[in-house]
């Protein structure tokens, strides 16, 4: 048996994550570098970090593998993610972003970025995978090891990219006065830069790197948005955005200081951008919602498994102009195929430059359902909980596709693995609030009894 088959997957569905010098220690870091920079065989590979306190030892440890294959490096910083992919892209070269996303402070993680600026295919990472175990990697003379070299204009290059996607000088004619929680994470510059280009009065919380995430949870939920939603409700303010540690993801909250579920902000977009004959992608875990304005847009809706690399690589299968999940990751085709937070910003602002409406009554305009989630710690593995679940579900109707979703009458319930974390995640949507809490308390009792 080879140690590919021995060793356990290392990228899950968001990159490699884990607690620094416990699972990502300085050898393990290294090795993946070396692994990355043997797999591609590419002549620079481009790297960049979130603001988190253990990003230089992670990332330094990254590099120097690379460098060791030969492979030369361009360093980016601190920066959001879609800003390395958006410069990926543009310049055709893979990239690792150092970056846990909305974990906790104590995590970090190792993101592959593919050329088309798309996270790395499962393929390709299998491909990593196999380099990392059996230790198969390349070893330049030292005549021939990379080199090194910053650069520092990528932020801004980014920020302008995003500006130019959408009716900029509409939006400035608006003068909107806007508040932007950046949770000390990676777009502590961007987004508040975004917002001043667009020609509003920007009012910034936590924006400010803290690798500690001191102010709040890096998870842009209602519950760690607290300070920006009572300063919305002091008055004066347009509309709210936070965003999570490396911003591809942005929540919103309307005038009134109320936050917005990230599906129906998925919904509000596509009907602002999408039309006749075009392609909107969503995973299983989306609302509704964005059905029935699909439908009534003429617009063509394909559902996927859960996770954004696979609604960016359906998007591009396919030719969509817009895509994302429920939360608060929108994917802007005509920008690039990945979910970016402050693309999600720049629409948002578009749409209400556009209909002259406040967020509140955007909100008003789309199908209306009521999607909750809720988390149950994973005691056992997926494949036995799965299992016993089934049995317990045999006389329900049900799709496979990801996790097991449960479909009834009155609405529908989602039950799968986190990616990223020993939890099992469990969506319940229904047209009223108390229908669709009632069947989430159902399942989370069954999940966690069959958890136990």
């Amino acid at each position: 048996m080879s140690r590919i088959e021995e060793g356990p997957r290392l990228f899950g569905t968001n990159g490699i994550r884990g607690i620094p010098n416990d699972d990502l220690n300085v050898e393990f870091c290294e090795n993946v570098g070396k692994a990355i920079g043997s797999y591609m065989q590419t002549g620079e590979i481009v790297v960049g970090k979130d603001t988190r306190i253990s990003g230089d030892m992670i990332l330094s440890a990254v590099v120097a593998g690379i460098l060791s294959t030969g492979t030369k490096v361009v360093d980016l910083g601190v920066l959001p993610t879609p800003a390395l992919q958006y410069f990926c892209r543009r310049n055709s070269k893979p990239g690792v972003i150092i970056t846990a996303s909305h974990n906790p402070p104590q995590f970090n993680g190792i993101k592959c970025i593919h050329v088309d600026g798309t996270e790395m295919p499962r393929s390709d990472e299998e491909g990593i995978e196999k380099m990392f175990y059996e230790e198969d990697f390349m070893r330049a003379g030292w005549e021939s090891i990379g080199t090194y070299r910053r650069y520092s204009g990528a932020v801004e290059e980014y920020v302008q990219g995003v500006a130019s996607m959408v009716d900029s000088n509409l939006i400035r004619e608006k003068h909107y006065r806007i508040i932007v929680d950046t949770g000390n994470g990676a777009s502590f510059s961007s987004t508040p830069m975004l917002l001043r280009i667009l020609g509003c009065s920007v009012v910034t919380l936590n924006a400010n790197p803290d690798g500690t995430f001191s102010a709040r949870q890096s998870e842009p939920k209602p519950e760690n948005l607290s300070a920006l939603a009572a300063l919305m409700k002091s008055g004066g303010f347009m509309a709210g955005f936070a965003h999570d540690g490396d911003a591809d993801r942005t929540v919103v909250f309307d005038e009134y200081g109320e936050f917005i579920d990230g599906d129906k902000t998925l919904a509000l977009i596509t009907k602002n951008v999408a039309g006749e004959g075009d392609v909107v992608v969503t995973p299983i875990s989306s609302s509704d919602s964005i059905t029935d304005v699909c439908r009534m847009a003429g617009a063509k809706l394909i559902r996927t498994k859960v996770g954004a690399p696979i609604v960016s690589r359906t998007m591009i299968e396919n030719g969509a102009k817009v895509g994302g999940e429920e939360n608060g990751g929108i994917i802007y085709g005509p920008h690039q195929y990945c979910r970016d937070g402050a693309m999600a910003v720049a629409l948002f602002l578009e749409l209400m430059a556009k209909t002259g409406k406040t967020p509140s009554e955007l909100i008003r305009s789309i199908p209306q359902y009521a999607l909750v989630k809720r988390s149950v710690e994973l005691r056992k593995p997926w494949k036995e909980v799965r299992t016993v679940l089934l049995e317990e579900l045999e006389h329900e109707v049900t799709d496979l596709m990801d996790g097991i979703r449960i479909i009834r009458d009155s609405g529908w319930v989602l039950i799968r693995p986190s990616g990223t974390e020993p939890i099992v995640r469990v969506y319940a949507e229904a047209k009223k609030l108390e229908t669709a809490t009632e069947m989430e308390d159902e399942f989370v009792q069954l999940v966690k009894a069959a958890s136990s």
